[in-house]
């Protein structure tokens, strides 16, 4: 799950409001225009329609997290995997509806406005650490899998060949180091310039009181395509499947056109990130500056400052993906830290702060319950982080 900008705005403007043309644009501004008027103003947007906003949330909620689900599945098992995943999606439909609530107290438009709302601005600040932890986590996990995907990955001595290898064979040009390279200038440096990305599910919508049912529709069809990959990806490939299943599409499937079908699973979805790459860097680079420079002009205004915090990210990103081994240690870090926190820590906090009033015993002992549920799974997955590294460090020595 990505996230996207947390940029605080008092208050929601009509829908049916003009923009004239000395209006600033930043980052505070609507995101989504609309066509442009004789006079050379801009009409407001629309609205979103329904099918709309749950297809844009939910291609936001699947990402590149759904390759490690089979390998999810080998550890936990199938029934077990599969309830975790169902009960996930009704934890997080609870979290967001709270959030949700907690927003239109506060007039609040966005995540950081929620927060600052409840806790000042250090709970902003707060937000957006972890947004970006999450973030450059995220893009990370992309990187490794382009890399996966395109020049291969080798797991427990067995080297699963990629793309471009299987095309060409093995060559200096199709290694690791080198593609993720090329990638990195050729495909993200120029998509990091993009000033521009679509603002929030919610101020999008035509109609905001669908938003529940916006976010009800969109988790029931992401947890469907969860459940349905998980399955199908442990049962292809049983006990073989590695952490990135893409990587596992390297085997005949023992079907027609085996190999064909292989190399386009495997090149759609490389494709696919490197699409949605601006989606997530333009928030991490919005809360970046929002942290280092809070009192300087809009960030779109300033070319100089712009290119630094991109290719400073850019760089972090490039490096993660090489000395990083797998999208499994990615996902055990970030999803132990930042994306408890942004997904349930948080929501559950501003609930139980209560601010406006508007909680219900029901609604507290829930965010205690995922509170305790949180910090559980955290400490469990950082000590089973470090003991690994642990293991893997002393292996080496011996």
């Amino acid at each position: 799950m990505t996230i996207k900008t947390i940029e605080p705005t008092k208050e929601r403007k009509s829908r049916s409001s003009r923009k004239s043309k000395r209006d600033v644009v930043d980052e505070k501004s609507p995101l989504l225009p609309t066509k442009q008027e004789e006079d050379g103003g801009f009409d407001e947007f629309n609205g979103a329609s329904f099918t709309g906003a749950v297809f844009n949330l939910s291609t936001t909620v699947v990402g590149a997290g759904i390759m490690a689900l089979p390998a999810t599945m080998k550890v936990l098992g199938l029934g077990p995997g599969i309830a975790m995943i169902i009960f996930m999606a009704f934890l997080t439909e609870a979290s967001i509806e709270m959030l949700l609530r907690f927003s239109r107290a506060g007039q609040s438009v966005s995540y950081g406005g929620v927060m600052q709302d409840a806790f000042g601005k250090y709970g902003r600040m707060l937000l957006q650490v972890c947004v970006l932890v999450n973030n450059i986590g995220v893009l990370i996990v992309y990187m490794i899998i382009i890399g996966d995907v395109l020049s291969g990955t080798t797991s427990s001595g067995v080297h699963h060949a990629g793309v471009l290898e299987g095309w060409f064979g093995v060559h200096w040009w199709n290694g690791r180091f080198f593609i993720l390279l090329v990638t990195t200038f050729g495909v993200f440096a120029p998509l990091a310039s993009l000033k521009r990305i679509v603002h929030t599910i919610d101020n999008e919508l035509e109609d905001t009181t669908q938003i529940k049912a916006v976010v009800r529709t969109s988790l029931t069809l992401c947890s469907t395509v969860y459940v349905m990959t998980s399955i199908f990806g442990f049962l292809l490939f049983g006990d073989a499947t590695l952490d990135d299943v893409l990587a596992n599409f390297d085997t005949n499937l023992g079907i027609p056109y085996s190999s064909l079908l292989n190399d386009a699973v495997r090149v759609s979805y490389a494709a696919h990130l490197m699409l949605v790459f601006p989606i997530v860097f333009y928030p991490l680079r919005l809360n970046l500056d929002g942290l280092l420079f809070p009192s300087a002009r809009p960030l779109v205004s300033d070319n100089l400052r712009f290119a630094l915090l991109s290719i400073g990210l850019i760089c972090v990103t490039f490096l993660g993906a090489n000395f990083i081994p797998s999208i499994w240690d990615a996902f055990q870090f970030t999803g132990a830290t930042a994306a408890v926190c942004i997904g349930f820590i948080f929501p559950a906090a501003v609930t139980l702060g209560d601010r406006h009033g508007i909680a219900t015993k029901k609604d507290k002992i829930l965010c205690i319950f995922m509170i305790v549920l949180a910090v559980f799974s955290n400490l469990v997955a950082i000590y089973s982080d470090a003991y690994a590294l642990f293991k893997k460090g002393e292996s080496k020595h011996e």
